[in-house]
């Protein structure tokens, strides 16, 4: 049983040398002529000048949080806190530098048809998919085996819970930063380019389609990316912190050789083990066909995942009897019980993904609703796409609370009452590391998106042959919706590990001599109900906000240099847009604007946390319902719009340029903060909020 951290290392390690051998796959990869290479340098650069200025001005707010951590906590969790923000950044920038070397691969590949390019995006997906989980499981069983077995510190396990804070705080401000830089040249590329000016999407007189194709990278990957690190590590994290803090001893218990309480620890690094391995095997299964049919590219892409879940589904149970198999340890012996908890939360997660599926594809009737609704203008465009979204809200509470009750009855069947540990709320914490156990095959799918949608913007800004462009949208349109499936599994796991995290939190502060009440007949708890829900409102409405404000910088560039520089509009030859200057007020902009949010979730839970601790469990709990019904509102609206409007330029309604695409672009346009910002950036407002409450318990009692 001790072998097991060494096993979730070993694997870590061989999910980076994946890593490894897909980036050497992409680098061999021909990048096509002058032209597309100096794009795909140009996107590079930018990308690469953003993430260096966000990470500085990033640093400041690690190093404030290590000094409070060390003063507060101990010196050894700004550490842990530190290794989780390094590794969480450095796989962020991994995943970003390879995916703007693919793109204009992937677009040469196309030339030749989506059987070469499909696998050239995946590949460099694969990169950023197979850094971020193997670099978040590697740090983390680092830390625990340094913490917890190697040395056995006093506060091992506070510590180790403090690399999860580390990478939630790189995630939250990737997440903002990122979002607001890819929305802001989004929107501005979108409205001056297609409705005011008339032209194709990322065409080379656009003097936004350079900053636009950087935000896709330093959004929609690194952003992306460092998100599902602090999910990953989040959800291992969850079910080790809950039998520590539960069983009040967790390291007196691993020291006394406590069979029971070792193997709640083990057990989620067990499931770690097998996902990572069987998300190795399933990404060598991803081969592209012929046909640009989107049902034929969604199967081939998601063949490797289904192989991974398949595989996990089965590892799974055989870990769950060979753990908890033994009747000695348990007077129920009921070891099925801990697998279907697992199992359940992966199916729910692959629920959601569907869900999110159903109401973003344009394969079904939600889109194709909202395109025949661009008859009538953009009201009602814009009217269909939040009805969508908040339909799918119901569906996805659905889901995650079936999901919930399943994990639930299993965790109780293989423990009941033992250890102190709630055996239901320790199954619902291990179902969360279910939904996340594929996350290596799961990003790199994700991944994939962004690196399809430069390639299509290569493709036109490289005046390409019409062939080419039809690949690369075919590849492009699926990327949308893959996208909508990741975050249906980060949004479910965000619930999950939350609700796991906040009982962490409840069993901390016994620990420490308090107590928590949620009772909301007490008025401190009723308040810090009301703030919870209010907040991820105010959230969203700051990062919407700062979208607004970066964009209407970015329009009033891209009218100027419309207007002022002779010929651009016209394309007459020799004259080049002044891309630099737009993907300045991108940059500029973001890392302006992000502050407030970010520093939002880790400032509330503080201050209502050392006023009083009942009022903070309150706001916790209003915060995680509210939560998550918005980002998944959120984030299926956006991809609903988007797709809607990607299906109108296919053809239908009149398509590309009528009056009903304008409305279309509107929609798309109110939708891209919606799904590429404030959506995905609050189920990470959930979980930093959480992980502060935790990590700073002691502080508060």
């Amino acid at each position: 049983m001790s072998a097991v951290p060494y096993l979730a290392l070993i694997s870590a390690v061989a999910g980076l040398l994946v890593a490894g051998f897909y980036y050497k796959a992409v680098e061999a990869a021909p990048p096509g002529n002058d032209r597309m290479v100096f794009l795909m340098t140009e996107i590079q650069k930018g990308a690469k000048a953003f993430l260096k200025q966000e990470y500085t001005w990033v640093s400041f707010f690690v190093v404030a949080m290590m000094i409070l951590l060390a003063i507060v906590i101990d010196p050894l969790a700004s550490v842990s806190y530190l290794l989780g923000a390094v590794l969480s950044a450095t796989a962020g920038y991994v995943g970003m530098t390879v995916a703007t070397m693919a793109n204009a691969r992937t677009t040469e590949a196309a030339k030749e048809g989506p059987a070469k390019a499909l696998p050239v995006a995946f590949r460099g997906g694969a990169v950023m998919g197979f850094s971020v989980a193997g670099l978040a499981l590697a740090g983390l069983m680092l830390t625990y085996l340094a913490f917890v077995e190697w040395f056995e510190v006093e506060n091992a396990f506070e510590i180790v819970t403090a690399y999860g804070l580390g990478a939630s705080s790189i995630a939250l401000f990737s997440r903002v930063g990122g979002g607001i830089y890819t929305k802001a040249a989004d929107v501005g590329a979108d409205l001056v380019g297609k409705v005011e000016a008339g032209i194709p999407e990322d065409d080379p007189r656009n003097p936004a389609t350079i900053a636009d194709t950087v935000g896709d990278n330093v959004g929609a990957v690194a952003g992306m990316g460092a998100d599902l690190f602090e999910s990953y590590a989040g959800s291992i994290i969850a079910p080790v912190a809950l039998t520590a803090f539960a069983t009040a001893g967790g390291l007196a218990a691993v020291d006394a050789g406590n069979v029971g309480t070792v193997e709640l620890l083990m057990f989620p690094m067990a499931i770690a083990f097998v996902g990572m391995i069987a998300s190795i095997l399933g990404s060598f299964l991803v081969k592209g066909g012929d046909s640009t049919d989107s049902k034929a590219l969604s199967k081939a892409l998601h063949m490797g995942t289904n192989v991974a879940m398949g595989l996990t589904v089965i590892a799974t149970v055989g870990v769950a009897y060979w753990m908890f198999g033994d009747g000695d340890i348990f007077s129920e012996e009921a070891p099925y019980g801990l697998a279907i908890s697992v199992i359940g939360g992966l199916l729910a997660g692959w629920a959601l993904g569907k869900t999110a599926e159903y109401y973003t594809s344009d394969h079904y009737g939600p889109v194709k609703k909202i395109a025949a609704q661009t008859e009538t203008g953009p009201a009602t465009t814009i009217l269909s796409g939040i009805s969508a979204g908040m339909i799918s809200v119901a569906a996805s509470v659905g889901l995650i609370l079936a999901g919930i009750g399943i994990a639930y009855w299993g965790g109780e069947q293989t423990l009941g009452d033992q250890l102190g540990v709630g055996g239901g709320i320790y199954g619902i914490a291990v179902a969360a590391i279910g939904m996340l156990a594929t996350t290596g095959v799961v990003v790199s799918v994700d991944a994939y998106g962004p690196i399809a949608d430069n390639a299509g913007g290569i493709a036109e800004m490289a005046e390409l042959d019409p062939s080419v462009r039809e690949v690369t949208d075919a590849l492009d349109s699926l990327g949308n919706t893959t996208a909508a499936i990741a975050k249906g599994f980060a949004v479910g796991s965000a619930a999950l590990t939350a609700l796991a995290l906040f009982k962490s939190f409840e069993f901390a502060v016994i620990q420490e001599g308090g107590t928590l009440s949620l009772n909301i007949g007490e008025v401190d708890v009723f308040i810090g109900l009301f703030l919870g829900a209010g907040l991820p409102f105010l959230f969203a409405a700051l990062t919407i906000d700062a979208v607004g404000r970066a964009a209407a910088a970015m329009i009033e560039e891209v009218r100027r240099q419309f207007r002022e520089i002779p010929g651009l509009r016209e394309g007459k030859e020799g004259v080049v847009p002044d891309s630099a200057r737009c993907v300045q007020i991108s940059t500029e902009a973001s890392l302006k604007e992000m502050i407030i949010p970010g520093a939002l979730a880790v400032v509330v839970p503080l201050v209502v946390g050392f006023i009083d601790v009942d009022a903070l469990g309150g706001l916790l709990a209003g915060a995680l319902v509210t939560g998550f019904a918005l980002a998944i509102f959120m984030a299926n609206a956006g991809g609903a719009w988007d797709n809607a409007k990607k299906y109108i330029e296919a053809g239908a309604h009149g398509g590309k340029g009528s009056d009903n695409h304008k409305a279309a672009v509107v929609g798309d346009t109110v939708g891209d903060p919606f799904k590429d910002t404030s959506g995905p950036a609050m189920n990470i407002l959930l979980k930093v909020m959480t992980i502060v409450s935790l990590v700073f318990a002691s502080a508060f009692v």
